[in-house]
């Protein structure tokens, strides 16, 4: 099982890590090749956590199967670091069962040739997940 941690940063950006290492590098890892095979090596990782925290925030169900930032269904996990989500996203399908919740099939709607099957997929203790969650709830 994969371990996740949510933090909302003094900046009001919510920072998502996986095992330790934040979602971003983990993005970057599996980005890289697609990305130096088009050039476009700064690219690869090129994420930054979500700004508009209000619809993501617990008690909201967006990291559970319920997004509310979404192109085709699918959960926005991370936006572009220039602070629009909707302009560079990582999104990936995020499926629940009574004790687990799993990241799979991710992908950048703005790449779609790009071979994300290195990232992922994530499978999280429900439990483990929904207390890291809690943690975005407002002060």
């Amino acid at each position: 099982m994969n371990r996740i941690e949510f933090t909302v940063a003094t900046n009001e950006v919510l920072e998502i890590k996986v095992d330790g290492v934040p979602l971003q590098e983990h993005a970057r890892r599996a980005e890289l090749r697609s990305a130096r095979a088009d050039r476009q090596e700064d690219l690869a990782g090129a994420y930054a956590g979500l700004t508009n925290l209000g619809p993501v925030r617990w008690p909201s169900r967006h990291f559970l199967g319920e997004p509310v930032l979404t192109l085709d269904g699918d959960t926005v996990l991370l936006g572009c670091d220039c602070g629009d989500w909707g302009c560079w996203p990582l999104l990936a399908r995020v499926d629940l069962t009574p004790t687990t919740v799993t990241w799979s099939d991710f992908k950048n709607e703005h790449r779609p040739a790009w071979d994300l099957t290195d990232l992922g997929p994530f499978e999280f203790d429900r439990p483990q997940y929904e207390a890291a969650l809690k943690t975005t709830r407002r002060a």
